[in-house]
């Protein structure tokens, strides 16, 4: 039998070496590739949880931009059908002449309590009065033409005539003034 050769003994050291090598490189491949993965999959989970995150802020202002509005706005149904008993208060007032305040006076004395009362329950909640005058311009965002007339002495879009005062609730219009607007053509 032939000896070995101190270079075989030696190739057989490099050959379990670079055996052991390769083996350290696989795993450090997989541990690598691993390590890319839960890069990957920690990302997508960053991701998500930032979403969720956005979504649950979104939710939360949407649902305080909504609280808000029902605070502000709930009560418009009840507030627009109050509007009608105003109304009435205010065209018995008018209506009194002064042999009926001379004898019913303590009874228009508290029809006109009860409206300003009723103006400061509105107040209270955000409802304000728009009272046009004769004469101010007609603004379709506030006042709804009942009419048309040419009137002498006015100019076209004038207001003639206050029919009923609007009511705004907040910056929303709860009714328009009724308003007549001349229609005189420019001379």
């Amino acid at each position: 039998m032939a000896e070995p050769k101190e270079n075989d003994f030696l190739d057989d050291i490099d050959a379990v070496e670079a055996d052991e090598y390769a083996d350290e490189m696989a795993e450090i491949d997989d541990e690598a590739l691993e390590l890319d993965q839960l890069r990957a999959e920690r990302d997508q989970l960053k991701d998500r949880f930032m979403r969720a995150l956005a979504d649950a802020e979104n939710a939360r202002k949407r649902s305080d931009k909504d609280r808000r509005e029902a605070e502000n706005y709930g009560g418009s149904k009840l507030a627009r059908d109050m509007l009608p008993v105003y109304d009435n208060m205010k065209r018995a007032l008018e209506a009194a002449t002064e042999d009926q305040r001379d004898v019913a006076g303590p009874l228009l004395e508290g029809i006109e309590l009860t409206m300003r009362e009723l103006l400061s329950v509105f107040k209270k909640h955000g409802i304000d009065m728009i009272s046009p005058e004769v004469g101010d311009k007609f603004d379709p965002q506030h006042h709804q033409a009942m009419f048309e007339a040419p009137v002498p002495g006015t100019r076209a879009g004038e207001i003639i005539q206050v029919a009923a005062e609007g009511f705004m609730l907040h910056d929303r219009l709860l009714r328009p003034a009724q308003v007549g607007v001349s229609s005189m053509p420019a001379s």
